[in-house]
Parts: structure tokens; C-alpha cells; sequence
């Protein structure tokens, strides 16, 4: 037993989620085929729905309407005779039929006005006919307002002004920004210029966006290095309500600008046009030296500063007393060669123990190697050895912290030289 038909067209709304406008019989075929297939159809919103017979509630085929080109009668207008339409759509073209010609005139009305979003002037309907499609065609228009597309791009500086394309504008209307949807290789250019560009500036990448000369259609100008040399090819890009159909065969549909950009790059691997401009990757300190006078013109060439070497005390003695030997031949009282064991222990303490780093130190290592400097570039900047930075580095990657971490079990109470004593 079937499902009432209050059921069916509930469960048809909720699959298709658009509101039924026109419904009927009619025969479908496409151009490949030589025999009509007799279907119930339904328009909805702007797609055309096709099931089996009027109990079916899930369709077997539709016809989305956004992609129509164009719609012509293949038969003169008889009465008692079927009328046969060619809809033309941009993936493909199929062949309508229906009984008789007032039915054939109720189903171009409602398919012309749901794609122009306007009724023809052309149609023969009858007052009350009349007022149905209004009526439809302020529900779509409240359901599926138009969208408005973005402005187009400003041309490049260095082509002319372009008086002879139909998508050109005056300078003072283009904004001086490209809007999300718009990728940075978008330009305002023909056909002929977006070539000349590639052709001249190769460097900056090869796929340009462009505006067509005919309504809701854009282009893409790709340039490709083969074996035998560059390849230049230009696509066709037509802008629906539902997105992006990009003409190839089969179509791609795409949901954006920047996906219709991607999708390109993805099947070429080609970069888009882009102009290069020079940027920095490091962040310069501006702290001057002390050592330095910021008012003072500074030099092309500055000479490094002669500075004595700090000492360390056991060191400093044994160079003083290097100094104060004496002559050959000068007689010389021996001193007590025994070593002092008390300050040599205390000597080995200051060399073996160095200053402890602060924090701030070893955060801005690790800052720089973030930035990407490298172990000696580090090195050299900070004044700190290798071996440190690497230590650091090391324990930053391992624990994520430049932190001490907790050492094992409690320091002791009494330094080595207190326990000699």
C-alpha cells in the first residue's frame, strides 16, 4: 500500500530541504539518447527533481538549474501535438517533452523565472497562472536572495588603461583592496594582457584570475613549462548560486574563488601571479653598547677594543711572578716549593665552578634558535660557549623549560672546604 500523498511531499521536502514551486509529468532525455523516459517532476527552488511516479519520495535524478545556458522550443506551437524543449546547461544538455503546449508554456514559465529571477515578457498564461508565479518567485526571492559579487580588483600600475573590455571600471571605483574571496592573483585584465604578464614575469608564477567578458563567467590564464616549452592555456570559470563551476570535462564544482585557485594549482603545480616583495625574518635589538655614544657619528669601520683579559687570581700570581724573575746571573734564594694544598683545593673550586646563567639568559637562547639562528650564531651573539648553548638547547627540547630542575636528594650542609678543615 503506498504513503498518502501529504506523506510523500513531506518526506520530499525534507530530503530536498526546498519548497515545491511546479510539479507535473513530463518525458526527459539527453542529447545521447534516443527514446524519452516518462517521470514525474518537481521544481524546486532552482533544481528540477525527477522520480519514477508520484508515490516515490526519494528522487532518482536532478537537473540543477543554476548552471542553464539556455532554453529553445524544438516544435512550432500546435495544439493537439507534444512540446519538445532542448534545456541547455553548462555540463550538459537534455531534452524535455510534454503533453501539450499549455503545459509546455507552465513549465518554461516557472524554469525561466526561477533562473532570471524575472518573469518573461514573452509568456501566454492565463491571470490566475499569472498570479501563482509571482507568487513563487517572491518565495525564491526571499529564500535565495542575490548575491552580490565582489569588486573587481584595481589593474596593475604598469599595463595601460583598458577602454575596449566590457568588465573594466574607472580607476576611482576599484578599492585598493582584494576581499576574502578574492585571491591575490585576481586581476583585472583581458585575455591578451594576463599572457603578456605571464609571459614577461615568469618568476612571479604562472595562474592569473581575470574577469570574461560575458556576465557571471571568469577565466583563468595558466602558463606551464613542458619539454617543449611554455604552454599557455586559458579556462572558463561560471559563477552560480551554489558556487563555482569550473568547465572541464567532467565540470568541478567548487565552493569559492580560492578553491577554484586550488584546485588549479593542485592539478598543474603551478604558483599563482604574485609580485615579490623583500621582508625581514629577524627582530634587531636597537639597544646600543655601552661602549658606544648614540649622539656620536658612528664610523663605517670600528676597531676592536684592546682590552686586557680578566684573570683569575691563581693565574694573575703566576704571571706576576714570571715577570719579577730575575736575571741569569743573579743569585737567587729558593723559595719552599711545597704546595699549599688549603689554597690550591681553593683555586681548583673557582675554576671548576662558573656563574650559574639567570633564566632570562637561557630564555633568550632559546628565543634565537626559535628564530632560527644556529648553535655558533647564538654563541657568538650572547658571548656564551658552545657547549652551554647546546646544553641548554638540549634540556629545552627534552623537558620543554629552561628552568633548573630539582636535583637529587638534599644539598649538603658543609661545602668541601669547611669539611677539609
Amino acid at each position: 500500500m503506498s504513503a498518502h500523498t501529504r506523506v510523500v511531499n513531506k518526506r520530499r521536502e525534507t530530503i530536498t530541504a526546498l519548497p515545491l514551486y511546479y510539479s507535473g509529468q513530463l518525458w526527459k532525455k539527453n542529447t545521447s539518447e534516443k527514446d524519452f523516459k516518462n517521470y514525474y517532476g518537481e521544481l524546486r527552488g532552482a533544481t528540477l527533481f525527477l522520480y519514477n511516479d508520484e508515490s516515490q519520495d526519494t528522487y532518482i535524478e536532478k537537473l540543477d538549474l543554476e548552471q542553464f545556458t539556455s532554453m529553445e522550443s524544438n516544435c512550432p506551437y500546435q495544439r493537439k501535438r507534444p512540446t519538445i524543449f532542448t534545456l541547455s546547461l553548462h555540463t550538459e544538455e537534455v531534452q524535455l517533452k510534454m503533453d501539450n503546449p499549455y503545459t509546455g508554456e507552465e513549465w518554461r514559465a516557472y524554469i525561466l523565472t526561477m533562473v532570471k529571477r524575472e518573469i518573461p515578457a514573452d509568456l501566454q498564461l492565463l491571470p490566475g497562472q499569472m498570479m501563482l508565479l509571482l507568487d513563487a518567485l517572491a518565495r525564491e526571492k526571499r529564500r535565495n536572495p542575490p548575491a552580490s559579487h565582489p569588486p573587481l580588483p584595481p589593474r596593475p600600475s604598469f599595463l595601460p588603461s583598458s577602454t575596449s573590455s566590457p568588465s573594466s571600471q574607472p580607476a576611482e571605483d576599484h578599492p585598493d583592496y582584494i576581499t576574502p574571496d578574492q585571491p591575490a592573483c585576481f586581476f583585472d585584465v583581458t585575455r591578451q594582457e594576463a599572457e603578456r604578464m605571464l609571459e614577461a614575469n615568469p618568476e612571479y608564477g604562472g595562474i592569473i584570475i581575470r574577469p570574461s567578458s560575458f556576465n557571471n563567467i571568469y577565466a583563468v590564464t595558466i602558463r606551464r613549462l613542458t619539454p617543449r616549452g611554455p604552454l599557455m592555456k586559458n579556462y572558463r570559470v561560471a559563477c552560480t548560486n551554489t558556487g563555482y563551476v569550473i568547465e572541464l570535462l567532467p565540470p568541478v564544482t567548487v565552493s569559492s574563488m580560492n578553491e577554484v585557485l586550488k584546485y588549479f594549482i593542485e592539478k598543474t603545480q603551478t604558483r599563482p601571479y604574485a609580485t615579490s616583495e623583500p621582508y625581514d625574518f629577524l627582530i634587531e635589538d636597537p639597544t646600543a653598547p655601552n661602549c658606544i655614544s648614540i649622539t656620536s657619528p658612528t664610523p663605517k669601520t670600528i676597531p676592536k677594543a684592546q682590552v686586557a683579559p680578566m684573570l683569575r687570581p691563581q693565574i694573575q700570581k703566576e704571571l706576576e711572578f714570571l715577570l719579577s724573575k730575575p736575571a741569569e746571573d743573579e743569585y737567587v734564594v729558593p723559595e719552599d716549593h711545597t704546595p699549599d694544598y688549603q689554597n690550591l683545593c681553593h683555586g681548583e673550586n673557582d675554576i671548576m665552578k662558573t656563574k650559574e646563567l639567570s633564566k632570562q639568559v637561557r630564555d633568550k637562547v632559546v628565543e634565537k634558535y626559535e628564530a632560527g639562528l644556529g648553535y655558533k650564531k647564538i654563541s657568538r651573539a650572547l658571548n656564551i660557549s658552545l657547549s652551554t648553548i647546546k646544553s641548554i638547547i638540549r634540556k629545552w627540547k627534552e623537558y620543554g623549560t629552561t628552568a633548573n630542575l630539582p636535583r637529587g636528594g638534599r644539598p649538603p650542609k658543609l661545602k668541601s672546604r669547611t669539611r677539609r678543615k
